[in-house]
């Protein structure tokens, strides 16, 4: 058999267990659903660490954001660290450092010893972000690669959802009070202890999935690479064959490095420049104010607390909608057009956000025209978001790139969202301080903005091989 009929063969395969296939992908999807919900969970205890610790917008964005700096790093570091002991390996140790960071964050004795879990906290989500979607694009199938490579962003998207409903039921729990006694502890300190849960039932799970093929054949484990190629692929694959491509791929990957990233007139190749501006556009447009601070935006405009927990709720469930839309079409419509429409949507729903906050409150609130307007509004942008550039961005990163830059280059433009997205959680509460309805015109500007930039600058990827991007 050609090695062309033989890999032509593996695509076609389809896994005799596909029930167990899809579990193997779920489990590790749970990754992504802990990186949801670790991520957004703080956005119910936002205004209950202020009062406690009475501390300033400042000190309390850098509390906050400072999670962000742990995420760099794990991300940063994940994929050396999964290629020395093992992508089950990495999986436990995020595991148990969501656990120690919930219980640490729900049990802090001052306002730096939380700071120093949420790094902790941070660094899982990191570790997660790579391992994750490296681990499913390893064992999936060929065949089924595309539909369960998709769990990751599914699970993210449903962890968000899970954390303020969550948060929702224990502020109910606690007669609306975010400071009220709850087992002991500050009902705040509950929402962040409580994800304890998925977190070991991460590491349990991570008991139960095989080891990566690809990882077992570096470690020289061949004879187990098989037997996990025959669970998840089928007994009818060639297995000799299949073990044979891809130690083939292995040898012959280039190993992508900074030094080849440079070139062009300002430092990096452009093609390098337009993934990080796709990335940094990503963050600008303001979406994590959606996940990190609705409960505090809501209240500032005079929403009850309990009602601004719910509809931090009903924006997730939003965002969940929205994240299914984009899945649907980016590959019937393609990457650009949907970018474009996302970015007509978000300028839409910023512009009237920015346009409600601008109004004087009466008795504590918002009219009740522009606080319906506020509500609605913010609805439609993260929809808007969800269905386009939250789904997007990933797709183009990892398509756009030459093969022979595309691993540093994605590594580039990921760590440039993370900082996008710690200086726009960092800035949020001084800036709304400042002018509330000004901070939303400058969203608005940035989603405008992203307009001509995906107009000028962004080449659609769909139906294109990997090997034709230059």
């Amino acid at each position: 058999m050609t090695s062309t009929a033989q890999a032509s063969g593996a695509r076609a395969a389809h896994p005799e267990h596909l029930g167990h296939v899809i579990f193997i992908a779920a489990a590790a999807a749970m990754g992504g659903f802990l990186f949801g919900y670790d991520s957004a969970v703080i956005n119910g205890a936002v205004e209950a660490i202020r009062d406690r610790y009475d501390v300033g917008s400042g000190t309390l964005a850098q509390v906050i954001a400072i999670a962000l700096i742990g995420c760099a790093i794990g991300a940063a570091t994940a994929g050396r660290i999964a290629d020395r002991i093992g992508r089950i390996r990495c999986m436990q140790i995020a595991a148990v450092l969501f656990t120690v960071s919930a219980v640490g964050s729900a049990l802090p004795f001052a306002l730096w010893d939380l700071a120093f879990w949420r790094i902790i906290g941070g660094f899982a989500i990191g570790m997660a972000s790579v391992i994750g979607p490296a681990y499913i694009a390893e064992v999936a199938p060929p065949a089924y690669r595309g539909r369960l490579g998709s769990f990751q962003q599914a699970a993210i998207v449903v962890g968000i959802a899970i954390s303020q409903l969550v948060n929702w039921g224990i502020l109910n729990a606690a007669d609306g009070k975010q400071r009220g006694e709850l087992m002991g502890l500050e009902a705040w300190q509950v929402m962040l202890g409580v994800m304890v849960v998925p977190a070991v039932l991460y590491g349990l799970l991570s008991f139960a999935i095989p080891e990566s093929p690809r990882y077992l054949i570096s470690a020289g484990k061949d004879a187990r690479a098989r037997e996990v190629l025959a669970e998840v692929e089928g007994k009818e694959v060639d297995l000799d064959a299949r073990v044979a491509e891809i130690e083939h791929a292995m040898k012959s990957e280039h190993r992508s490095t900074f030094k080849d990233l440079l070139g062009g007139s300002f430092f990096f190749k452009p093609i390098v420049w337009i993934g990080i501006g796709l990335s940094v556009f990503q963050q600008f447009v303001g979406i994590n104010v959606a996940f990190y601070y609705s409960s505090t935006l809501w209240q500032s405009v005079g929403v009850d607390p309990s009602q601004s927990f719910f509809y931090s709720f009903t924006t997730s469930i939003i965002n969940i909608v929205g994240t299914v839309i984009a899945m649907i079409f980016v590959d019937r419509i393609g990457r650009r057009p949907l970018a474009l429409i996302g970015s007509v949507g978000m300028v839409v729903g910023l512009a009237l956000e920015a346009w409600a906050f601008s109004f004087d409150l009466v008795n504590g609130k918002l009219p009740e025209t522009q606080g319906w307007v506020a509500l609605i509004a913010a609805h439609v942008f993260v929809l808007f978001f969800a269905l386009s550039w939250g789904v997007v961005v990933w797709v183009f990163l990892g398509e756009m790139f030459p093969n022979r830059i595309r691993a540093a280059a994605l590594g580039v433009a990921a760590c440039a969202q993370w900082i996008a997205n710690w200086a726009i959680t960092a800035s949020f509460p001084s800036l709304a301080d400042w002018n509330l309805s000004g901070t939303y015109v400058i969203y608005t500007v940035f989603a405008a903005l992203s307009i001509p930039f995906v107009l000028k600058f962004v080449k659609e990827t769909k139906g294109k091989a990997l090997e034709e991007m230059g």
